[in-house]
């Protein structure tokens, strides 16, 4: 079980909801263009329109939701975005960085609300405090916690000298893989990296990564790849190669280890600041938020099928421990 809060973000961490609405307008419908890489009834959107319920947007009363699923058609996510902006949403949610860039080439007036992996890296908006034009978002630090869980993947397997970075070359970035190299540098590892643009290209990946001699994979924060956890996750088993994942919920589900904010905690700060942007707040009056509380889960029962030990050490630290 977790030993710590799960997450509080800058600017105000999440609050009790209002019983009541505070700035709709009556009579008027809102429109909600949302921008995806998984269904419409995942948890994670759930929570969201929850949290609108709550605020007082209620859909099929006030609250009209377009939504669009782009993880499989990626060669779409412009076309859905341009529909959404077609269809005069007064707000459009996107899915991670490629999602928002779609939504941004889309239009520039309708406000956008992106939960990309770095908001300011990705180009999204030039500053955390003060976004530019009509976005603004979470920003979840993705780049930087890349990084973080090759550290504690390299921790977790004492020996290591060969690990592979499953990368989605749709969002790769040279600070993405400059940051991977400089970790496994810094502790004499031989670092490959396996880039794949979609879906069906993943179990080829891990399946050569394997066979290079890659003993342990960092799978990097990808909207797209989050989408294929259940893919990667069965292929990596498959293979009895660990692999750590960008969110601690992703160890609970069957994965070897994850570190990073829970996911499930974000829906909230997406429905309040959604909220504010449909009631008439300028996107540009609305700072970035980010995560500032991660947490670290390891699953043994996995570690025990792939025949991984894991260090005391590690345990002790772990939030969350699956026996």
């Amino acid at each position: 079980m977790s030993r710590r809060e799960f997450i509080t973000l800058l600017g105000g961490g999440a609050v009790a909801w209002p019983l009541a609405a505070r700035a709709q307008v009556a009579g008027r419908t809102y429109r909600l263009g949302v921008l995806q890489p998984f269904p419409r009834d995942h948890p994670f959107n759930m929570g969201i329109f929850d949290g609108l319920r709550h605020r007082g947007f209620i859909e099929g009363q006030n609250l009209t939701i377009i939504y669009r699923d782009f993880a499989p058609h990626q060669d779409l996510l412009s076309e859905y975005a341009a529909e959404l902006a077609q269809a005069k949403v007064d707000l459009i949610l996107g899915g991670g960085g490629t999602a928002t860039h779609a939504a941004q080439q889309a239009t520039k007036t309708i406000p956008i609300l992106g939960v990309a992996e770095d908001m300011v890296g990705e180009g999204l908006v030039n500053s955390m405090a003060r976004p530019n034009g009509n976005t603004t978002g979470i920003s979840i630090l993705a780049t930087e916690l890349n990084g973080k869980r090759l550290e504690i993947l390299i921790e977790l397997m004492p020996g290591l000298h060969r690990v592979g970075a499953l990368s989605d070359s749709n969002t790769t970035t040279d600070s993405k893989v400059h940051e991977q190299q400089e970790v496994a540098r810094a502790h004499n590892i031989e670092l490959s990296i396996y880039q794949v643009a979609k879906g069906e290209e993943i179990p080829a990946a891990i399946d050569a990564a394997q066979a290079s001699g890659v003993t342990a994979l960092n799978v990097l924060a990808s909207p797209m790849l989050f989408a294929n956890r259940q893919l990667i996750m069965d292929r990596a088993a498959a293979l009895r190669l660990p692999a750590i994942y960008e969110w601690p919920e992703l160890a609970e589900a069957g994965g070897f280890a994850g570190y990073g904010p829970r996911q499930l905690k974000l829906p909230e700060i997406v429905a309040r600041l959604a909220a504010k942007l449909l009631e008439g707040t300028k996107p540009a009056d609305i700072p970035v938020e980010q995560p500032t509380t991660f947490e670290l889960a390891i699953n043994l029962k996995t570690a025990k099928a792939i025949g991984v030990t894991v260090p005391p050490s590690m345990l002790a630290r772990a939030d969350e421990v699956i026996e």
